[in-house]
């Protein structure tokens, strides 16, 4: 069975987590912090491209569930 909560992070989805959005605002955060989003199929193009235009993407990996008692990190809050 899938994590419950390894949903994608677009506003209003509830759609398994595809990928895995690897980010950064430089202005706010430390150079070495990632931040995560998760996203479905549908919504991988959008939400990249959000963090693109604003500098802020670093990379998108496939989404692989965490290890056992791991929380997943979701929704679009920063």
């Amino acid at each position: 069975m899938a994590d419950p909560a390894a949903i994608c992070s677009a506003k209003g989805c509830r759609a398994a987590a595809e990928y895995t959005l690897v980010w950064n605002n430089p202005k706010v955060h430390e150079p070495d912090r990632e931040k995560i989003w998760l996203a479905c199929a549908g919504h991988r193009d959008s939400l990249s491209e959000f963090l693109r235009i604003r500098g802020f993407l670093r990379r998108i990996d496939p989404f692989t569930a965490p290890a056992t008692g791991a929380t997943g990190a979701t929704g679009s809050g920063g």
